[in-house]
C-alpha cells in the first residue's frame, strides 16, 4: 500500500520524486523518504507527510539525477523516521524501497544475524536489503543478480526500486504481487506504483508481470524474469489526463468525487448502452457472454466498498436475470476451501485492480475452472490481466481514500450486466428493459440535482457531528447502501456507525436506541416502504433521532422523522445509485466539521495490497 517513485535520466530527480510522492500520498502518508544519487548517496527520510519531507531538505543538498522516493503505509514497525524508507544493507552497498510484506523475513533475518549482520529498524525491508547486500558480497556477483538470487530466496510481495553504491548508472525495479509501473521517456525512465506521479512526464508505460525485474539505465532498459529470461518490453499508452489528477477548486479530493459522479456514472455507461436503439453493449464480455447466458451460479467476490457493490449486484442478478447469487469477502473466499464448479462465474471487483485479497481469490478461481471476470477502474492493472474477461468502470483516477465515485461506477456496471443478461435469459420482458435503459440514463441528472441540496447535508451534519454512535438502515436493494453509509463514516469521521438490515433492528440493534442516537433510514418509495414507516416508528417510540432519505414529495415520513432529505424517485433496481449520495455527503460534512483528514483518514491507505 505504500507509494513507491523513482527517476534515472538527465534531470534534477528531487521535483519529480516530491511531486510524484504527493500525487502517491493516498497509498501511504506515515512517513517519507528520497534517496538521490550524486557521486554519494543522500538519503532524507521523514516521519509524517510528504510535506514534512519537503519541509526538512529545505536547506540541505537533493541534487542527483538519480533517485528513488516512497511514502509509507506501515506493516512491520511504527511510523518513524528509523523505519522510513529508503532503508539501506549494514556495509551501505545497497539503498532499496519497498512495497509490500516479505513473509519469511524472519526466517531470513535469523540467518543474516548468523553472518554477522545487525539490524537498526524494525523492518521487513531491511532484511531484504541485507539479504541482497550478502549475496552480492559472498557471490561475488552482479547488482542484478545479486537482487534476482535474493528474491528466489523471498517469500510474500513486494514491489522494488533499488540503487546499488557500486554500480550508480542503474536503478533496478522488481514486481511480485505489488504493482509498479515503469515510465519510458526520451533517455529517461520513471519508476511507479502506479501511473499518476508519471503521467506529467510521458504517456509511455511498462507494466510489470510478477517475478519480472527491470534494470534501467540512462541508455536503455533490461528486463526479464528473477530466473534471468528475456522479456521483450510492452509499451502501453495511457489515457490519463493530468487535470484529473487536481481539486480543481474543491477544497478535498473526496468531494470532488463525490460531485464528479453524474460525469463518471455517464462515462461508465456512454458508448454500452444506447438509450435510442435500447440496447446494452459490453464489449469486454463479448467472448464469455454465452457462459454466462446460461451460468448456473455467480459469485462475487471484493473487499470493503467493492463488496458493498456486490452486495447490491446480488439483488440485481437475482432479481433481472434470475441467477443464483453469492457475494463473499474475498479475504475470506480465498482461505475458506470454497465450493466452486467449472460452471461457475466469478467477478471480482477491485477499484485499484490490485487488491491482493482479490487477486489470490481469482487465482484460486481459476484453478478449480470457473470462468472469473473482472469490474476494475485502473486500465493495465492486475486484475484486468489476471481475468478471462471484465468491464472497466471508466470513473477516472480515485485520489480519496473512502471510495464514492468507484462505488457507483461498480453499480453501474453491475446494472448493464444484469440488465443485459436478464433480457437475453428472457427474465425481463422488452418493455421493462427499455423502462431500465430510459432510467438509467435519467440517473446523472437525478445526481446532480441531489448535489445541488449539499447545504441540507451540511445544515444536518452541523447537529450531529459531534455523535458517538450512527445506525443505518435500509431494505432489500438499500441494506447493502446502509452498510456503505456506515463505512463511510467510519471510515472518515472516527465515529463508530453500523449498517442493517431494517427487519433486524428488532433482534438487538434496538437496545442502543435513545434519544442519543441518530439513525439514517433509508426510505425511498419501493415495494417495503411500509414496512421502513414501521421500523421509523420503532425508532421514534424509543425516543431516536431519524434521519430519513425520501422520494420527493413523501408526506408521511415527513410527519415522523426529525430529518427529511429528498430525492428524485428512480426504479429500485436503480435506487442505490441515489440514496448512497446523501450518505456520502453527511460522511464529509460530518468529518470536515470534526477537523478529521478526509482524504486521508488515519490507518488506511486507498489499495491494500498486501494481506
Amino acid at each position: 500500500m505504500c507509494g513507491i517513485v523513482g527517476y534515472i535520466g538527465n534531470k534534477q530527480a528531487y521535483p519529480i520524486l516530491i511531486n510524484g510522492l504527493k500525487r502517491l500520498e493516498y497509498r501511504g502518508y506515515d512517513s517519507a523518504g528520497v534517496a538521490l544519487l550524486n557521486k554519494e548517496i543522500n538519503i532524507f527520510k521523514k516521519k509524517g507527510k510528504v510535506q514534512d519531507l519537503d519541509d526538512y531538505v529545505s536547506d540541505k543538498d537533493i541534487s542527483g539525477t538519480i533517485g528513488i522516493g516512497h511514502t509509507r503505509w506501515a506493516t512491520h514497525g511504527e511510523p518513524n523516521d528509523l523505519n522510513a524508507h529508503p532503508h539501506t544493507s549494514m556495509n551501505n552497498h545497497f539503498v532499496l524501497i519497498h512495497n509490500g510484506i516479505i513473509e519469511n523475513y524472519n526466517r531470513l533475518k535469523e540467518k543474516l544475524i548468523d553472518r554477522g549482520y545487525v539490524f537498526y529498524t524494525d523492518t521487513d525491508t531491511e532484511v531484504l536489503a541485507n539479504l541482497i547486500e550478502y549475496v552480492y558480497i559472498k557471490g561475488k556477483v552482479s547488482a542484478e543478480i545479486a537482487v534476482r538470487l535474493a528474491l528466489s530466496k523471498v517469500v510474500g510481495a513486494y514491489g522494488l526500486a533499488i540503487i546499488c553504491k557500486g554500480e550508480p548508472d542503474k536503478i533496478i525495479a522488481a514486481r511480485k504481487g505489488s504493482p509498479l509501473v515503469i515510465g519510458v521517456g526520451e533517455g529517461e525512465y520513471f519508476i511507479a506504483s502506479d501511473a499518476t506521479p508519471i503521467v506529467e512526464h510521458t504517456k509511455s508505460v511498462i507494466y510489470l508481470n510478477d517475478d519480472d525485474v527491470a534494470i534501467l539505465s540512462k541508455d536503455g532498459l533490461s528486463l526479464k524474469t528473477i530466473k534471468n529470461d528475456k522479456l521483450t518490453p510492452k509499451i502501453h499508452k495511457i489515457n490519463l489526463d493530468i487535470g484529473e489528477l487536481e481539486k480543481n477548486g474543491f477544497d478535498h479530493f473526496m468531494l470532488k468525487e463525490i460531485f464528479e459522479q453524474p460525469r463518471s456514472i455517464l462515462d461508465t455507461f456512454r458508448g454500452r448502452v444506447s438509450l435510442d436503439k435500447k440496447e446494452i453493449h459490453l464489449g469486454g464480455l463479448h467472448t464469455v457472454m454465452p457462459k454466462l447466458i446460461e451460468a448456473k451460479r455467480i459469485i462475487i467476490i471484493g473487499c470493503g466498498t467493492s463488496w458493498h457493490a456486490g452486495l447490491v449486484g446480488e439483488y440485481l442478478f437475482e432479481e433481472l436475470a434470475r441467477i443464483p447469487v453469492e457475494v463473499e469477502y474475498a479475504s475470506e473466499f480465498r482461505y475458506r476451501n470454497p465450493i466452486i464448479n467449472e460452471d461457475d462465474i466469478v467477478i471480482a471487483i477491485s477499484q485499484s485492480g490490485e487488491t491482493a485479497d482479490t487477486l489470490a481469490a481469482i487465482k484460486l478461481a481459476k484453478q478449480a475452472g470457473a470462468t472469473v471476470l473482472g469490474i476494475c477502474n485502473v486500465v493495465g492493472s492486475s486484475i484486468p490481466r489476471e481475468t478471462h474477461a471484465g468491464v472497466y468502470t471508466h470513473a477516472g483516477p480515485e485520489i480519496g481514500v473512502a471510495s464514492t465515485k468507484a462505488f457507483t461506477a461498480q453499480v453501474t456496471v453491475l446494472t448493464m450486466i444484469a440488465m443485459a443478461l436478464g433480457y437475453e435469459r428472457k427474465t425481463i420482458d422488452k418493455k421493462t428493459f427499455d423502462i431500465l435503459i430510459n432510467e438509467l440514463y435519467s440517473i446523472p441528472s437525478k445526481i446532480e440535482k441531489i448535489l445541488k441540496y449539499d447545504s441540507k447535508y451540511l445544515k444536518v451534519s452541523k447537529l450531529y457531528k459531534d455523535s458517538t454512535n450512527f445506525l443505518y438502515l435500509g431494505r432489500g436493494y438499500l441494506f447493502p447502501v446502509a452498510l456503505e453509509g456506515a463505512l463511510k463514516l467510519k471510515e472518515i469521521s472516527y465515529i463508530h456507525a453500523e449498517g442493517y438490515p431494517a427487519a433486524e433492528m428488532k433482534h438487538g440493534p434496538i437496545a442502543l436506541i435513545d434519544e442519543k442516537m441518530p439513525v439514517v433510514v433509508l426510505a425511498t418509495k419501493d415495494k417495503s416502504y411500509e414496512k421502513i414507516v414501521s421500523n421509523i416508528q420503532e425508532v421514534k417510540a424509543r425516543k431516536g433521532i431519524v434521519i430519513a432519505i425520501v422520494s420527493e414529495g413523501d408526506t408521511i415520513i415527513k410527519k415522523m422523522a426529525d430529518h427529511v432529505l429528498e430525492i428524485p424517485e428512480t426504479r429500485e433496481e436503480l435506487a442505490a445509485l441515489l440514496t448512497v449520495i446523501p450518505l456520502q455527503l453527511l460522511s464529509y460534512h460530518i468529518a470536515v466539521l470534526r477537523n478529521c483528514n478526509v482524504d486521508q483518514p488515519r490507518n488506511l491507505a486507498k489499495s491494500v495490497t498486501v494481506e
